[in-house]
């Protein structure tokens, strides 16, 4: 630790702190606009100036220079700073004087105008008055895709947007062309971006220049209500805000969570905003002579009743879906048990994980957290870059930092090869590759020597026939290790796309003995009434009759007999358990359109037209009886412990022929409210003509 004293106050703080963080470990505020905390450090805007004690007769930069390089007093003093000395304050008036020189007075029709980082700093740091009167410079606005618009005057060039795309995202999009005045940001030949973290650059841009595409000109920060939220376009789990006006959400924010996203969010997960409120569903529906026709809840519950009391047991099936909170399951399952079936699943894609063999068996057992501590990775059978940006991001992170061996940080691929921003050796696509390093050989030599090794599975490896052979070699790989130096260590990582996964299998919504799971309900024959909660990524055989609860009229709803609308995400308050077990709850922000409910009520109040009432109405008693069954979920925030050693007992068996892909082939067209979603579907359009030119040159 070194000394420091800053405005009178003396600290002790890391020799490797910047001036900037020493400053504001000492409760200063320091004024910036190049530098963010997880970019490099530019020093190109020169706004956090403080003078040094001792140092050169001028200020410094503070985001430049570290505690280090500063020398004591001549008699041994500390280093003394000041923040708010004449100097310093001349010098960021005229600094903020020459940012203002060609800086447009739009303000008022500004989308940024009220939480721009340059209106607040001019207020607090500027003078009153510029002394420039010539004409402004104004730039060419760039078109750099469907999610971004650009206002590229308003520009100071402080480069945070173009270290994003080299740093965090790996694509290197934007750039700076030109010479002094002509300096421009830019994507190459003003093409789209091509990274799915790009709407972030909208969040680090400080002065406007860049703005999200889809929100332009439609609310200002003030109008919003802000509710905070879990996101479940992927099972990360990423915090965010949603901001809502009356009944609309308008825009989704992320929020900052060091233990999962950090501060970013994926595309998909900003920007389904317009998907919820296309397709809604907002009343009942029954299907007469082969056609849907609007009903009341009385009479879609009557013909529901009628059936199911028509039906034996066995022959009724629960399947679950991807977007549904646990409290929503765990009144599925509820009814489901009062009925008398066994046939439930939330298992769309026959993912072979089953709570009976453990809870580390299908979770994210290093924590994401814990990949920038792992020191070799290999990934099974999945594409993170498709089904999890912020995850991607980290690993990207965590390879560019190295150290395994003084050599870079060592990743292989089994599967589908694709750009994951990162290097990675390409071992093959055939599952009998995991077999020859869970022996020993190629990668298998690193992963033993590795203190931290982490065996990512991705679900286009678990949904498979050989599904339970492919988790055993990924477990026995990823056993618990003891280490008295680095601690213990659990490498099998399985990597969730689907966001209620998790917390389904913690609820044990799979099927009970005898029963059938979600891909056998499905088959033509197999059940006589079927229940999709929010079930839309499987087809069920005609047949059945299907009762579809769900909140947009997707793939489900199509092939549905009874309609009953639900609430999306953002309409209730849910508790969701993220690919690593960490239990997360979101706030409700708006209200259901029309007739629409939250799942777990419809469940309650259907039970009581079958003359099966449950035991609990209201979700605060729903969520009693959850946490008495299931203790660890009411533990907000915490990923509860698993007993890893039984991962050396998974059930193996024999491995298939076929090359594992990912589970995701379309990255903006995943659920039913991205594709509602127009924005979504202009963002899959043209990837899928990016990747057809490149397939074609």
């Amino acid at each position: 630790m070194s000394k420091i004293i800053v405005d009178g106050v003396e600290l002790d703080v890391p020799p490797e702190y910047t001036l900037l963080q020493a400053c504001e470990a000492a409760g200063k505020e320091i004024p910036r606009f190049c530098y963010h905390e997880r970019l490099s450090i530019a020093g190109n805007c020169r706004m956090c100036l403080v003078e040094v004690k001792g140092g050169p007769p001028k200020p410094m930069a503070s985001c430049a220079n570290t505690v280090r390089d500063l020398r004591p007093g001549p008699n041994g003093e500390p280093p003394v700073v000041l923040t708010n000395s004449p100097m310093v304050k001349k010098a960021r008036e005229g600094v903020m004087e020459f940012l203002l020189i060609n800086h447009p007075l739009d303000c008022p029709i500004c989308d940024q105008g009220g939480e721009c980082d340059l209106q607040d700093q001019a207020l607090a740091y500027g003078r009153d008055r510029s002394r420039y009167t010539e004409g402004k410079h104004a730039v060419e606005n760039k078109y750099i895709g469907p999610l971004v618009k650009t206002e590229m005057t308003r520009c100071i060039h402080c480069t945070r947007c173009v270290r994003f795309t080299a740093e965090i995202c790996g694509t290197s999009d934007m750039g700076m062309i030109g010479r002094g005045e002509d300096s421009e940001i830019t994507t190459y030949l003003q093409e789209a971006m091509t990274s799915e973290l790009q709407g972030n650059v909208s969040d680090l841009c400080p002065v406007g220049a860049l703005l999200p595409k889809p929100q332009n000109f439609r609310a200002r920060p003030w109008e919003y209500n802000k509710t905070p939220g879990i996101d479940v376009m992927d099972a990360l789990g990423s915090a965010i805000r949603i901001d809502t006006r009356g009944r609309e959400v308008m825009r989704i924010l992320p929020r900052v969570n060091e233990a999962v996203n950090e501060e970013w969010i994926s595309d998909k997960t900003r920007q389904i905003v317009d998907g919820l409120k296309t397709q809604r569903l907002d009343r009942p529906y029954l299907r007469e002579n082969g056609k849907l026709r609007p009903a009341s809840w009385p009479q879609a519950f009557a013909a529901i009743a009628a059936k199911v009391q028509a039906t034996a047991a066995n022959r009724i099936g629960f399947i679950g879906g991807d977007l549904s909170s646990v409290e929503d399951l765990y009144a599925a399952k509820s009814l489901a048990e009062s009925l008398g079936t066994r046939n439930i699943d939330a298992r769309q894609d026959g993912a072979k994980l089953d709570p009976a063999l453990g809870r580390a068996s299908y979770i994210f057992n290093p924590t994401v957290e814990g990949i920038d501590r792992a020191d070799a990775l290999l990934i099974v059978g999945s594409n993170p870059r498709w089904e999890s940006p912020v995850l991607n991001a980290r690993i990207r992170r965590r390879w560019r930092q190295g150290g395994f061996h003084n050599a870079n940080f060592p990743i292989a691929l089994i599967g589908e090869p694709f750009d994951l921003t990162y290097s990675y050796d390409y071992l093959g696509a055939g599952p009998e590759l995991l077999a020859k390093i869970a022996k020993g050989e190629g990668f298998g030599e690193i992963l033993a020597k590795a203190e931290r090794p982490m065996i990512l599975v991705g679900q286009g490896a678990l949904a498979r026939e050989d599904g339970a052979a492919i988790l055993a070699l990924a477990a026995k790989l990823g056993a618990p290790r003891k280490n008295e130096k680095t601690g213990d260590w659990t490498g099998l990582a399985v990597l969730h796309t689907a966001a209620s996964k998790v917390g389904a299998l913690d609820i044990g919504f799979v099927p009970g003995e005898g029963g059938l799971d979600a891909q056998k309900m499905a088959k033509a024959g197999a059940q006589d009434v079927v229940f999709l909660v929010g079930a839309d990524e499987i087809a069920v055989e005609p047949g059945a009759f299907v009762v579809y609860i769900g909140s947009h009229g997707d793939r489900g709803a199509h092939r549905a007999d009874v309609i009953l609308p639900g609430a999306a995400y953002t309409e209730k308050s849910g508790t969701y358990v993220n690919t690593e077990g960490r239990v997360q709850m979101s706030d409700r922000a708006a209200f259901p359109p029309g007739d629409a409910r939250e799942e777990w009520a419809i469940f309650r109040a259907l039970s009581a037209a079958l003359g099966k009432p449950l035991p609990f109405d209201s979700l605060s008693q729903l969520r009693a009886k959850l946490y008495a069954s299931h203790p660890w979920l009411g533990h907000i925030d915490a990923i509860p412990a698993t007993d890893a050693a039984r991962l050396a007992a998974l059930p193996g068996g024999a491995l298939g022929q076929g090359a594992l892909v990912s589970a995701i082939s379309d990255f903006y067209l995943t659920n039913p409210i991205a594709r509602a979603s127009r924005v979504m579907g202009e963002c899959s359009a043209l990837a899928k003509a990016r990747r057809t030119a490149q397939a074609a040159e």
